[in-house]
């Protein structure tokens, strides 16, 4: 048991957590004032599109609107052809085979929250279950919660430990950890909670749920890009980075993309590596990039 307490702490250590919130804030000030008029394109909008990750997660979903949420889908790719799709549909577990049964749209991928979203508060067999159900169900993706309240207990061997056995049911499906950065509060805690999700086994990392207030800020999207450069400079893995919540406006979505540019650069302006979660910016940079109101989804 100390032995592996070491080992997240010796892998810890091996990265610099020595910046201050008032730094990060008035590093992200310059990028901003400095660089992101420079990505105000409908270029730059079109690839936010296919970057959006559609999410329906209220309690109101159903089957019959799930359905009706991944036909729109379907009609988008025919309607736009010379438009990217977006990047995956979002659902709960309990809609993976409604989407899968749905979705005619290649290169779409299923995402699905698991391991008790949005609290991850749940025993390690449930998240467990949940998972396999999902991609049993057909979901090609997952998304989970780190336990935040371990993490702030400091027992990282917890935390590395249900992230890791989580990433084990996933096998080759991506699964993102989200470290609902608005708990963490400070850039050390989000520096040092996106190292441990990634060496514990995160193929992406991702600001929030988008349950709780602050969600996915620039401040918090710059340590975590910061943190991702670093981790694959020392091991040469990519690891791929999602904003979430609170993404509400086309100049939110085109902050995120220039914190990208400026912090991992072209390498990770993909649709594969970088992804935004939300549902309603698709209407918005779709307006946008056609040149008049549109509310397709």
């Amino acid at each position: 048991m100390k032995e592996l307490e070491n080992k997240y702490e010796d892998t810890l250590n091996l990265y610099d957590y020595n910046i201050t919130d008032e730094e990060v804030h008035n590093i992200v000030h310059r990028i901003i004032t400095e660089k992101v008029s420079l990505n105000d394109t409908t270029e730059v909008k079109k690839f936010l599109l296919g970057s959006v990750e559609l999410t329906t997660l209220k309690t109101t979903d159903s089957e019959e609107s799930v359905m009706a949420f991944t036909e729109r889908v379907n009609a988008f790719d025919e309607q736009y052809p010379e438009l990217p799709h977006v990047a995956t549909i979002c659902v709960y577990p309990c809609f993976a085979k409604t989407v899968s049964e749905t979705l005619e749209v290649d290169g779409v991928e299923i995402t699905c929250v698991s391991g008790s979203f949005p609290s991850s508060q749940a025993l390690i067999e449930v998240k467990i279950t949940e998972t396999a159900l999902a991609i049993k169900d057909g979901a090609t993706e997952i998304d989970i919660v780190m336990p935040v309240g371990k993490f702030l207990s400091g027992d990282y061997e917890s935390v590395a430990d249900d992230i890791s056995e989580l990433k084990a049911v996933c096998g080759d499906k991506k699964m993102k950890v989200i470290l609902e950065t608005g708990c963490l509060k400070t850039a050390q805690n989000i520096k040092k909670a996106s190292i441990l999700a990634m060496y514990a086994g995160a193929d992406y990392i991702k600001t929030s749920t988008g349950k709780l207030e602050p969600a996915a800020t620039p401040e918090a999207a710059y340590v975590m890009c910061q943190a991702i450069k670093e981790y694959y400079e020392k091991t040469g893995i990519q690891i791929g980075f999602k904003p979430a919540g609170g993404l509400n406006t086309v100049m939110d979505a085109i902050i995120m993309y220039t914190i990208v540019k400026e912090v991992l650069g072209e390498k990770w302006l993909t649709n594969v590596w970088f992804r935004m979660g939300t549902s309603r910016l698709a209407n918005l940079l779709l307006s946008e990039v056609v040149g008049h109101e549109t509310k397709f989804f």
